[in-house]
């Protein structure tokens, strides 16, 4: 009985404790009792899925390629005389057969070495498909690129092809193809190759619809960075319409997709497997990736590539005109309601613009009716129209809008863009020196009686800080021509009765002319 109860009282403390971590065993009787270890489940979790990009890389992959590039290099002369070596005094020649030097040279090519000036001269021979080349050829650079046909044409980078005289197309899979360059475009930083007797056909890719790519949109770059091809990575777009310096037509997206060397023309894409820009440059101080990289939209390159195929080279419309920003201050010595447009510093001589009648102080506020929003935004309309297209210039002149048609020219080959207009030398001659009231500024005329020299900006006034310099040259203000004090202050009175706070002055320097708003209403 007592046994029983004993049993009984045990199996309920079994069932009101919880042992964790031991095992117990007791006889109770003659039947063992045992207690098996408790452990923790794992941990799980179930969270939002991120998009894979294991399928956009699977289907595009075989489209980009690796791009090598061979230049030649000039063979040094083969005139022993050319050669010299002094040892002790004595000449190369001088030197016994069997010393070690002479023997060093003549095994890497010094006086009677391989290529050394005592050989027979011999030609020299390019790669194979590529014929012969003078001088040698040799691997100058790589990069990146992708098909855009099935027929075999390449896109990459200009600089990336640059002076190169063999092009080698390693694909996917390794295989090695001679390409050829259909033409290049230094402007943009776009070059077409084209595969030489194809045998395939390639997979290739599109370019997306720029309307469609929005900041913040996922993007996968391709390329071959550091030589290593295939290389994948992710990242987002950080920003568009960014302007980096390289020429008029800046209109770069900003990616944060690490872009290294190597990585310049090759395509990076949405998720849809399109290309929505072309790698060609990052931001570094490193000169690795730090985040920051710079692609060519597809709209861009999507008509570039479109000219270099039908002729290997891109005709621009030219205007023919010297063009800054119109700041706020500029805005509001010249009455206009916003700081928009582009403000003509000078048209250029025999240009479009100058024999439509653009002068300089006009203001280009839109093209065929389309609103301009600086001076990067009518550099690459006018570009966008073929040359001898007649366009609708509307300006800004003298507080009155107005308007002329301009027959495009062609932009000329060395011509850098329409942003950039000839230089002129401005320097002061010897005269009276006087003061512009209240401007901060010392003058005197200058030597050609055309416009006043700056002697002297006082370091606290307005036009200090807007930039203006001694050995500046003031040209005109508020568009009128001015060789005298009396002459700027007549301007500038005119302008306070017209309601103005600011004057405009164009200043001549060794760099350029330009426009500068300085304050008037001020003493």
């Amino acid at each position: 009985m007592t046994e029983t109860k004993d049993r009984s009282n045990f199996k309920k403390i079994l069932k009101n404790s919880t042992v964790a971590g031991l095992a117990v065993a007791m006889m109770v009787g003659a039947v063992p009792l045992v207690v098996l270890n408790a452990y923790a489940e794992p941990v799980t979790v179930t969270a939002p899925q991120v998009p894979s990009f294991s399928d956009v890389v699977a289907a595009v992959q075989p489209a980009v390629v690796s791009v090598r590039v061979q230049s030649n290099i000039q063979n040094t002369s083969n005139d022993e005389s050319n050669f010299s070596f002094n040892f002790g005094g004595r000449d190369f020649n001088d030197l016994p057969d069997d010393h070690p030097l002479k023997r060093f040279f003549k095994e890497f090519g010094g006086p009677g070495g391989p290529g050394g000036p005592n050989e027979e001269a011999r030609p020299p021979r390019g790669p194979k498909g590529h014929g012969r080349h003078e001088g040698r050829l040799r691997p100058t650079s790589q990069g990146s690129g992708f098909f855009i046909s099935e027929d075999g044409y390449i896109v990459t980078n200009n600089h990336v092809v640059d002076e190169g005289a063999a092009f080698t197309i390693v694909m996917n899979d390794g295989k090695e193809l001679d390409a050829k360059l259909v033409g290049k475009d230094s402007r943009t930083d776009l070059a077409l190759l084209k595969i030489e007797n194809p045998k395939q056909k390639f997979t290739y890719v599109k370019f997306a619809d720029d309307e469609k790519s929005r900041v913040g949109d996922w993007v996968v770059a391709v390329g071959n960075p550091f030589g290593l091809g295939g290389t994948v990575t992710a990242g987002i777009i950080s920003a568009r319409g960014r302007d980096i310096g390289s020429g008029p037509y800046d209109d770069y997206l900003q990616i944060d997709a690490a872009v290294n060397r190597g990585n310049s023309g090759g395509p990076d894409f949405n998720l849809s497997g399109e290309v929505v820009g072309i790698n060609t440059a990052i931001f570094s101080p490193s000169g690795g990736n730090v985040g920051i990289a710079f692609a060519i939209p597809a709209s861009v390159a999507k008509d570039v590539i479109e000219k270099l195929k039908d002729g290997g080279t891109v005709e621009r419309g030219w205007l023919g005109v010297q063009i800054q920003p119109v700041t706020d201050d500029i805005a509001d010595s010249l009455g206009l309601s916003e700081a928009s447009g582009a403000l003509v510093v000078s048209p250029q001589a025999g240009s479009p613009g100058e024999k439509a009648g653009i002068k300089q102080g006009d203001v280009v506020t839109a093209v065929n009716g389309e609103p301009v929003k600086d001076p990067r935004d009518l550099a690459r309309r006018i570009a966008a129209f073929a040359p001898d297209t007649t366009v609708d210039v509307a300006l800004w002149r003298e507080g009155k809008a107005t308007e002329v048609k301009v027959k495009l020219g062609e932009l000329p080959t060395e011509q850098a863009s329409a942003t950039e207009g000839t230089e002129e030398d401005a320097a002061p001659a010897p005269a009276v020196e006087q003061e512009l009231a209240n401007l901060g500024l010392s003058v005197r005329p200058s030597e050609d009686g055309k416009g006043l020299a700056i002697v002297d900006v006082d370091p606290d006034s307005d036009a200090a800080d807007k930039g203006m310099k001694a050995g500046e040259t003031i040209t005109s203000v508020n568009n009128q021509e001015v060789s005298s004090v009396a002459d700027v202050q007549k301007v500038v009175d005119q302008a306070k009765k017209d309601g103005r706070t600011r004057a405009l002055f164009q200043v001549q320097s060794e760099s350029g002319s330009r426009f500068v708003a300085l304050p008037i209403n001020q003493g």
